[in-house]
């Protein structure tokens, strides 16, 4: 009796620590389960702000001889505002799929009136300015739990204010306007629970507001013509009306090594400089290289509870070309400084600060930034057409923000995969040449700044990116 007694109890004894490891383990088994029950079924409100910058080609004939010449307004400047939706959430065999519409409408301080052209004798402004835009657009997405990856696309509108003057001889004339424009509009971003009813997102959009022609009698009446081009970089916070509150599990592990790739496009806004003091010509303008770009990047994270800062350095091809500026004229044979500005290559070297909110990480990052930076400036003059051609490679700083969360595509990759949405900005400094323009000593400059957005996949080598409990 007493042996089997001390049986029982040697049993009970040991079944304490299983006991114990169940009860420890039991939040893990439920994580998956707590993420997959997310709806994001409902209607949400929401405040956002962020950038915006303008590729906005202008066209003008000043003298309507057939001399026209070409160049970008760049409006940019922050904005904020509003948004309001409704998501409809259904399965399918590549998972939880999302529908939704948004409406959002936002105050803008988008402006650029650098564009001035100073040859003899006359000088010539034009400016361009968005006080206010919106759209109404549709989303579709795929969900993992609580992050939403999504595409939208739909309508824009905004209130676009567009100036001119020429002064010769003592006299100022001016041209101004200002109307309502209207086309379309697409985009993608990553929405993510942040705990409650409450979201946040990262999201790029691109305006194409159409084209327009008008008349202006500055010397002659010819027309301006413009194309409106707008990128929209902003993050947001919604608040979901109704639905099931989002309590967060514990912090993902971010700790360790990642490799990884990306891809994405960027818009520069290049302040530009070409000056012949010889003969009293100097004209500022702005070059607009857009493109595409990808490449790869490594890092290293530490982690502190929710807290995580890290290293990262990436660098990347681009495409990213400005050819349609023309400062002087693009008309063959006539006086010109036709421009080819490139941007091939770009990497940056940043720390990354973060709190992870369950399985998604929120950050902020920043560093050095230095790429290459190309120029060729085509001149046709009396001594006839040469092209100059100059290369740099330039260092200075960059800044951003994005989102990154665990990425398993129809159940092809492990937990140590992620995906991340990630906006920076880029200044590379600037650049300045000497040459020769049709036997007059000449001066071009350029200061290079970048709007870059982008996507990128990352494998951890440490540990799983899955809850740390």
């Amino acid at each position: 009796m007493k042996k089997y007694l001390l049986a029982t109890a040697l049993v009970g004894l040991g079944s304490a620590p299983t006991l114990a490891a169940d009860i420890a383990a039991r939040p893990y088994t439920k994580a998956p389960a707590l993420a997959a029950v997310y709806d994001w079924t409902g209607f949400y409100i929401g405040v956002n702000a962020g950038v915006g910058i303008g590729r906005d080609r202008f066209q003008h004939d000043f003298l309507g001889a057939g001399s026209g010449h070409s160049f970008y307004a760049s409006p940019q400047g922050g904005f904020g505002g509003g948004q309001a939706g409704y998501n409809w959430q259904m399965g399918s065999v590549l998972g939880p799929i999302v529908f939704g519409l948004e409406a959002d409408i936002q105050g803008a301080g988008l402006s650029d009136d650098r564009s001035t052209f100073n040859e003899a004798g006359v000088l010539r402004s034009y400016s361009h300015k968005l006080d206010w835009f919106g759209t109404a657009r549709g989303r579709i997405g795929i969900a993992k739990g609580p992050v939403l990856g999504y595409f939208t696309a739909g309508y824009a509108f905004a209130n676009v204010k567009t100036g001119a003057s020429a002064s010769f001889g003592g006299v100022t004339n001016a041209f101004a306007n200002e109307r309502m424009a209207g086309g379309l509009v697409i985009g993608s971003g990553v929405e993510a629970a942040l705990g409650g009813n409450w979201t946040g997102k990262i999201e790029y959009l691109r305006l194409d507001l159409g084209n327009r022609s008008d008349i202006a009698a500055l010397a002659a009446a010819t027309p301006i013509n413009t194309e409106l081009r707008e990128h929209i970089f902003r993050v947001g916070l919604n608040y979901r009306i109704g639905g099931t509150a989002y309590a967060p599990v514990a912090a993902a592990n971010w700790a360790g090594f990642y490799l990884g790739g990306n891809f994405g496009s960027g818009i520069g806004r290049d302040r530009s400089t070409l000056n012949q003091p010889a003969i009293g010509s100097f004209q500022t303008f702005n070059l607009a290289p857009e493109g595409k770009l990808g490449g790869v990047q490594a890092g290293y994270n530490w982690q502190a509870a929710n807290w995580v800062y890290g290293l990262e350095a990436d660098i990347q091809g681009s495409t990213q070309k400005d050819n349609k500026t023309c400062v002087l004229s693009c008309t063959p044979g006539a006086p010109t400084a036709a421009y080819d500005a490139t941007l091939p290559w770009l990497a940056t070297v940043r720390g990354r600060l973060g709190y992870s909110v369950g399985s998604t990480l929120f950050y902020a990052t920043g560093g050095l930034a230095y790429g290459s930076i190309k120029t060729k400036i085509a001149t046709t003059s009396v001594a006839g057409q040469v092209t100059q051609s100059f290369s740099h490679t330039n260092a200075g700083w960059t800044a951003g923000a994005g989102i990154e969360t665990p990425f398993k595509f129809m159940g092809l990759l492990g937990p140590n995969w992620t995906t991340k949405a990630e906006y920076l900005y880029v200044d590379l400094g600037s650049t300045s040449d000497s040459f020769n323009f049709g036997g007059v000593p000449a001066t071009a400059t350029r200061s290079v700044t970048e709007h870059v957005f982008r996507t990128g996949i990352n494998y951890h080598f440490n540990s799983p990116v899955a809850a740390k409990y």
